[in-house]
């Protein structure tokens, strides 16, 4: 954990120990790469996975988070499977806001999907706070210490099967320290006692995020504000 007050480019906001890794890993890859600096916050210990502990999944996260080149900001335990809005949690995760002042929050996507495949509540409930606490940070007249700090965009990861994603983010040079991330994760996606092969189905999500957009290996994400554009040729630049 971080205890010095840093200002942060990224903010990156997980439930559990290894959602960061798995919904924007590669992304904070390049941006550290490009000498950027990014951190993270786990509201839950992760205490509920079916592989692991708290202290096991707590070294683990260490370890990826070193991959990543990332700072473990904080790590909360509000309850892997109980995770709440609350205003409390509202307030506690606008704290680490105003002290890391990030430009760009990244989230889970804040709304359930329907089907089969539902989101985990976990996931919308962290999604939900960490719009709140973006909202609190910025109110001067809110109960938190230091000043008031203006998030410019929150963007949200783990989209849910009805929504596409309105931007990808190339990931292909960073794959393969990204597989490292997700590996450092032992006991969730390298344990034999997992019938699934998670790391495949990963890599699979993401080479189809990649071909929706034109590139090998990518990771979506949503924005709920239109992206502001100043030159539309930026879109179309290689490299």
């Amino acid at each position: 954990m971080t205890d010095i007050d840093t200002t942060y480019d990224l903010l990156s906001v997980g439930a559990h120990p290894d959602d960061v890794e798995v919904g924007a890993g590669g992304v904070l890859i390049g941006l550290t790469e490009r000498g950027y600096r990014c951190g993270i916050v786990i509201l839950t210990e992760g205490e509920m996975g079916t592989g692991g502990n708290a202290e096991i999944r707590s070294r683990e996260v260490a370890r990826a988070a070193e991959v990543l080149g990332v700072d473990i900001v904080r790590t909360f335990d509000w309850g892997d499977t109980r995770l709440e809005d609350s205003y409390q949690h509202r307030l506690d995760l606008a704290a680490v806001i105003r002290r890391t002042r990030p430009k760009i929050v990244l989230a889970p996507y804040p709304h359930v999907g329907h089907g089969r495949r539902q989101s985990h509540p976990d996931h919308v409930a962290c999604g939900i706070i960490a719009i709140n606490a973006a909202n609190l940070a910025s109110l001067k007249k809110a109960d938190l210490p230091g000043d008031p700090h203006m998030v410019k965009r929150i963007f949200h990861y783990f989209l849910p099967p009805r929504v596409s994603p309105n931007f990808v983010a190339d990931i292909t040079p960073y794959f393969d320290q990204w597989i490292k991330a997700l590996s450092a994760h032992e006991s969730q996606f390298l344990n034999p006692g997992k019938a699934k092969d998670y790391i495949d189905t990963l890599t699979s999500m993401a080479r189809s995020f990649g071909l929706q957009a034109g590139c090998k290996y990518g990771q979506g994400f949503y924005a709920v504000e239109p992206i502001l554009v100043n030159d539309i040729m930026t879109l179309v630049k290689e490299g």
